[in-house]
């Protein structure tokens, strides 16, 4: 499949006149070919007014229809081949088998909701009886979820495949039922027409409108802007900065018609190692933590940003294997040169701090964009006195804060900002202090988990990648797992509706033979 540097609008290729912009190969500084064209705000009017034509066809597809659908954009993504494996280390740096373990991710989220489709739960059929001898009688109400509308979606620049064209924001929405039109992100624009080809054509195969998938490029200033102000998109996914993403909340807010803004933005994910723990597993726990830290240039969004835990001789002990662990480290390529300059920015401002000790580094730089990976060390009062230690630094940095007593990690744990993620690391001896933590963390984050290390997001029913602010903008959502298709339905009630006109969902007979919850029992009747 040629990459031609066009945008996709409905079923037509378009090459933008706004402007224009080559792919960077992060290793070299250097531009790809082909040169891609920004969209007008034309072209943005355009797929928005096709997504808002296709949505009432398409959010009445039947459930087989629009899970084959997905079916087939999951098999078009593998018969690419090598070519979009190729494409996609050119314009990321990233290594081969990163990338074809995430495609295979990015190609399961798609099988999962098509999955999540044909159960059918996701429509939360309820019947509730009326009961006319009732005084006041009771009508007939019966609800079903359907889909919100036309979603924007914003490409992530760590995730070429599994947050991007088709990610997990594109599949969810196109589940629900609702058309998509992707804004594809600059760092990886070769990638983005591979993918979006491959459902611009699965849609023709499938006889969807055209406007259920469109894909543009620009700026994010510009056409993201455009895109969410435009009447016809009802909510917004997005993943990238804390400031991208509260500009695209703003816009979403003084809209005449205010929409919800899924924006997954920043987390420093903190790690706490418990007494017993950190005393019996020490090297184990060094090791493991410099390896999630230095994974894909610490470019994952649960990147482990913070280690906590009481100060003593454990926990120097851990340091100091820590700081020997990182020194093996390869400095290694980040995704673009702008990601590669706000580490090094971001890094230069934690070393500027007083009271912050280096702890160790990784080898140093040897090419264009690549980072050197960074572990520093304060105590907990120092943290708790310094808000710029809870900034995120996009990258391999992480920060050790070394606590004089339980009471002080309670503080640490409590000033905490929102999160994605929170680690335990704990033995049963730990786990009457783990008891004392857990409150905290559950309101502070999305995901908390015990002996592991956060980098790696199960595709799963019980999933959670989401987390209150900033972690994300709104944390009764998760932007990865069979929940986060719940992002794009709402709720309707059908109260007394003759039997002739009900969706099928709420036909007495059940044809989609769905599990629904009739009169408060959960039943397949």
């Amino acid at each position: 499949m040629q990459i031609t540097g066009k945008m996709l609008i409905g079923k037509n290729s378009v090459f933008g006149l706004a402007g224009n912009i080559n792919a960077i190969d992060p290793s070299t500084n250097q531009q790809i070919e082909p040169v891609f064209g920004f969209a007008t705000a034309d072209d943005v009017q355009q797929a928005c007014d096709l997504a808002g034509q296709a949505f009432d066809t398409y959010r009445e597809t039947s459930l087989e229809q629009r899970a084959s659908f997905l079916e087939t954009i999951a098999t078009g993504i593998m018969d690419l081949g090598p070519v979009l494996i190729e494409r996609a280390a050119q314009e990321t740096g990233l290594p081969v088998a990163r990338l074809e373990g995430e495609r295979g991710r990015t190609v399961n989220q798609l099988r999962l909701f098509a999955k999540v489709v044909r159960d059918g739960y996701f429509l939360d059929a309820t019947i509730d009886s009326a009961l006319p001898e009732r005084a006041p009688p009771r009508p007939d109400l019966r609800l079903r979820k359907i889909a919100l509308g036309p979603v924007a979606v914003f490409g992530a620049s760590n995730f070429p495949l599994a947050f991007s064209v088709a990610g997990g924001d594109t599949a969810s929405a196109l589940a629900a039922g609702c058309p998509v039109v992707v804004k594809a992100h600059n760092a990886h624009l070769g990638t983005a027409e591979l993918v979006g080809r491959v459902i611009q054509k699965a849609v023709a195969d499938c006889g969807l409108p055209e406007g259920v998938f469109s894909m543009l490029v620009g700026a994010g200033s510009q056409v993201g802007q455009q895109l969410v102000g435009h009447p016809a998109i009802k909510a917004v996914g997005f993943t990238g900065s804390r400031s991208g993403g509260l500009a695209l909340v703003r816009t979403a807010s003084q809209r005449k018609e205010p929409i919800p803004v899924y924006a997954e933005m920043s987390s420093i994910n903190p790690v706490f190692l418990l007494d017993d723990a950190l005393k019996t597993q020490t090297a184990q726990l060094a090791q493991n933590f410099v390896d999630s830290l230095t994974l894909g240039a610490g470019q994952f969004c649960t990147n482990p940003g913070l280690v906590i835990a009481i100060d003593s001789d454990a926990a120097r002990s851990f340091l100091e294997l820590a700081g020997q662990a990182l020194e093996k480290k390869q400095a290694s390529t980040m995704l673009t040169p702008g990601i590669h300059q706000a580490y090094v920015k971001g890094s230069s401002h934690l070393a500027e701090i007083a009271d912050l000790t280096l702890v160790g580094k990784g080898q140093p730089a040897e090419s264009p964009c690549a980072a050197q990976a960074v572990l520093s060390v304060c105590s907990g009062s120092t943290f708790l006195t310094t808000a710029a230690l809870q900034e995120e630094v996009f990258g391999p940095s992480s920060i050790a804060i070394l606590c004089k007593d339980f009471n002080e990690v309670l503080q640490v744990s409590e000033s905490l900002e929102g999160q994605l993620t929170a680690t335990v690391h704990a033995t049963a001896a730990d786990h009457d202090l783990a008891k004392k933590l857990l409150p905290g963390l559950e309101r502070k984050a999305g995901r908390i988990l015990f002996n592991g290390f956060p980098t790696g997001v199960e595709v799963a029913h019980a999933m959670v990648h989401g987390g209150p602010f900033p972690a994300t903008s709104d944390s009764r959502s998760t932007s990865v797992g069979a929940k986060a298709i719940d992002r794009f339905l709402r709720p309707v009630c059908y109260q007394a509706i003759p039997a002739d006109l009900l969706p099928a969902a709420l036909q007495d007979n059940n044809p989609l033979q769905l599990a629904r919850l009739i009169d408060g029992k959960l039943t397949l009747a």
